[in-house]
């Protein structure tokens, strides 16, 4: 077996079938890696807030984000499963997450109970928005089974941003 032969099977092994055309496993599959390294990223920022979480809210805030956080992960396999089953490939490294994602880390040492709120509420409405987009767009290819999935983490990403919303309010 030659190197070009070898290069063939190698990717070969990875070419799912699916009904899709060509076009539409590169395009939704690209949105969808996009997608996961912003879920990725936002998975990550709600833990760092969850465990630097402090004050006078501290149990519920602690809580809240660690049940949140557990939601967001969850949401992450079922994306790269969907990449996989329309026949692309997806993130293989945190370098590719960094590349990719959209929501900004927040690396500062104290972030208010407050801030952190509104933050992961403004960075979850956002994802919300871009969730939109790709659904959008897998309505113009006709995949409806990405679309519905994407209907399903729109309405959890909208209950996050309710929940962070009235948890912040002032009295």
């Amino acid at each position: 077996m030659d190197v070009k032969e070898a290069k063939t099977r190698r990717k070969a092994a990875l070419d799912t079938p699916t009904n899709l055309t060509t076009n539409a496993s590169t395009d939704i599959s690209g949105a969808l890696n996009a997608l996961l390294a912003d879920v990725f990223s936002l998975y990550l920022k709600t833990k760092n807030f969850h465990w630097h979480m402090s004050g006078p809210h501290f149990r519920d805030y602690h809580l809240l984000l660690d049940e949140q956080g557990e939601q967001i992960f969850d949401t992450t396999d079922d994306i790269a499963e969907r990449v996989r089953k329309i026949g692309g490939t997806t993130l293989r490294s945190i370098g590719h997450i960094a590349r990719l994602q959209r929501i900004a880390d927040n690396d500062a040492e104290f972030v208010s109970p407050q801030d952190m709120l509104a933050e992961l509420r403004d960075d979850n409405k956002d994802l919300t928005q871009r969730m939109r987009e790709v659904h959008d767009l897998c309505d113009e290819h006709g995949d409806v089974a990405t679309a519905s999935l994407l209907e399903q983490w729109i309405d959890e990403a909208e209950r996050r941003v309710w929940f962070l919303f009235e948890a912040g309010r002032h009295a």
